[in-house]
Parts: structure tokens; C-alpha cells; sequence
């Protein structure tokens, strides 16, 4: 137990004032927790387990949740950074990876705010930038997926930066690790097992009729179930 509760570099001292404290509680619960399960959730269970699927379309379990999250996480690191903004005169790469980190985020939600009507059977308007995958459409999906992931690998180093910095004590670093491996090894059960399906046709399903089915999925290792494939 004295391990445990002992920081991890035992030649310095663990004394972090309510300010530091406080920050660092939600930044590790929005970048260390929040986000890479939403991102997880938002990858693997476009189809969830038991869905009739193609039967059962559009399934919002995925995006509630992935939108529910993320809107934590930015609001989160907006607490946190506004806690400690202007208590440093000289940025260390912690401090200047965590701006990093809040502009990234808030682009990617500008950026989500602008991607496009959805459209498709049943709505008024059957024409839309998702359902028609347009040049903007698919842009967005581009800059979102590698952004998104790209600020993930950022965010989750700065928290462990942040961690060094406040020498935080073992069972922190035990647990947020444990956190980490557990996500992983999920992620690669869940995409050995094929749970990784197109959006796309997670929502409108494999019918040659839709012409987003007519273009190669987006993003890396991403799974047609099943109907026609791009060039068949």
C-alpha cells in the first residue's frame, strides 16, 4: 500500500496545489477515460451485437454516445485549461501540447458542426452530403477520422506529461495503464472479430441503389459486411 500511494519518481515530492489538482483530475478523466472509449464506441459498434442488421438500420447508439462523450471531453478541457491559464510564464511541452490539444479539439468540433446534411430514403429530400457522399462529405470524413485519432495519440502523451509533472503517485499510473490496455485489447478483439463496419452502410444498409456503396469505405480497416463491393 505505501507503493502504491508513493509517487512515482520517489526523489521528488507530490504537492500540487487545488488549481494543478483540480486540472489534472479533468484532463485525465476527459483525455485518460472519456475519450478513447467514445472513440472506441464510435468505431466498433456502428452494428451492435444482436442487431438484425440489415434488417435494423441506423442504429444511434454509436453516435448518441460518441457525441455525448466528446461534448464532455471538450467541455472538460475547457474547464481545465481555464484553471491554470496564465499560471505559467514559460510553457513546457506539457503546457504547450495541452493548447495544442484544446485548439484540435475545437476545430474538430467546428468542423463537425459543418459536415453536411445526411439525407437519404425517408426524408423529405432524399439528396444529402452523407447519403450522396460528396466531395465535402467525404473530405470531412478524412480530416475528422485522422484528426480525431491523430489528437488522440497528443492528448493521451500530454496527460501522461502531465502526470510526470505533478509526480503522481503509483496507483494513478497503475490504473490509467490498466485503462489504456484494456481499450487496446478490446480494440483488437473487436477488429480481428470485424465489428469495424462502414458507416455508411451501417445506416443505409448494402443495397447497390445507395451510391455511397458505389466508393471504398473511409478510413483504415474498415468492413463491408456484405453487398456489392468498389469495381463489382
Amino acid at each position: 500500500m505505501d507503493w502504491l500511494l508513493a509517487p512515482i519518481d520517489p526523489s521528488r515530492l507530490h504537492e500540487v496545489g487545488w488549481v494543478v489538482s483540480w486540472h489534472g483530475r479533468a484532463m485525465v478523466l476527459a483525455w485518460g477515460l472519456l475519450a478513447p472509449l467514445a472513440v472506441l464506441i464510435a468505431r466498433y459498434f456502428k452494428v451492435m451485437p444482436g442487431q438484425d442488421w440489415p434488417r435494423e438500420l441506423d442504429n444511434q447508439v454509436w453516435w448518441r454516445s460518441h457525441w455525448l462523450g466528446q461534448t464532455l471531453v471538450v467541455g472538460l478541457t475547457v474547464f481545465g485549461i481555464v484553471l491554470v491559464f496564465g499560471g505559467a510564464r514559460d510553457l513546457n511541452l506539457h503546457g504547450r501540447l495541452g493548447y495544442a490539444v484544446l485548439v484540435l479539439a475545437l476545430a474538430q468540433v467546428g468542423f463537425g458542426l459543418f459536415r453536411g446534411t445526411k439525407g437519404g430514403p425517408g426524408d423529405a429530400d432524399i439528396r444529402g452530403d452523407h447519403y450522396d457522399m460528396t466531395p465535402w462529405r467525404v473530405t470531412f470524413e478524412w480530416v475528422h477520422k485522422l484528426a480525431g485519432y491523430a489528437l488522440l495519440v497528443i492528448a493521451m502523451i500530454t496527460v501522461a506529461l502531465g502526470m510526470w509533472h505533478a509526480n503522481a503517485p503509483v496507483w494513478m499510473w497503475l490504473s490509467l495503464g490498466l485503462w489504456w490496455l484494456t481499450l487496446a485489447i478490446a480494440a483488437i478483439r473487436l477488429q480481428r472479430r470485424g465489428y469495424a463496419i462502414d458507416t455508411y452502410q451501417a445506416i443505409w444498409g448494402p443495397g447497390a441503389e445507395h451510391p455511397g456503396n458505389r466508393r471504398k469505405p473511409i478510413g483504415w480497416g474498415i468492413r463491408r459486411p456484405s453487398g456489392p463491393q468498389p469495381g463489382e
